[in-house]
């Protein structure tokens, strides 16, 4: 594992706000140099997921079904219904929906994240780390996992964040309500 400090990331990136009523809907894509199915594990399998999202679960999320989502920061753990599961294509469950497509000998990972409209900045911003971190740890260099909290501290996390703001032409809040705080 790299030190935290040497790691920094890119520039905000691959990312749009879509509004459906009252309903805002973030949606980040990021081009990864692995295959579908190593992708897929990673965003299914637990003991992946512990590395680099920002929740723990208590199951599987590859078949469909109930499983145990608590996100970092949160104490109670919410039961999260898996609706779709076509591996290695598309993971639906509660408000996120996941697209995998095979691209240039790696994947193209789509996520469309329903989220309260202020906090979409720090929405992309924590996703956008997770994706960092999702690809170090896909190629043997993991950095650990950052977010909650943790992430906001974090010099890279706040440039994210306001560039995400300046694209999407939003404000964010100062201070997260303890359940806006995932990712």
């Amino acid at each position: 594992m790299i030190d935290r400090e040497q790691y920094t990331p890119g520039p905000a990136r691959g990312a749009q706000v879509r509004k459906d009523g009252e309903k805002w809907t973030l949606i980040l894509a990021r081009e990864l140099r692995h295959s579908p199915e190593k992708v897929w594990q990673a965003l299914t399998d637990p003991a992946h997921l512990r590395e680099w999202a920002p929740f723990d679960a208590e199951g599987s999320l590859g078949t469909v079904g109930t499983v145990k989502l608590t996100w970092v920061g949160t104490p109670t753990p919410l039961e999260t219904r898996v609706t779709r599961a076509d591996a290695p294509k598309v993971l639906e469950y509660n408000d996120t929906r996941w697209e995998l497509e095979a691209f240039a000998g790696g994947t193209r990972l789509t996520l469309w994240h329903n989220i309260d409209r202020r906090f979409i900045a720090w929405g992309a911003a924590g996703w956008h780390i997770c994706f960092d971190v999702l690809e170090r740890l896909l190629a043997g260099d993991p950095i650990g996992r950052m977010v909650g909290a943790e992430a906001m501290k974090f010099s890279g996390w706040q440039r994210l964040n306001a560039q995400y703001a300046k694209q999407f032409g939003i404000e964010t809040p100062n201070k997260p309500p303890q359940a806006a705080q995932k990712p």
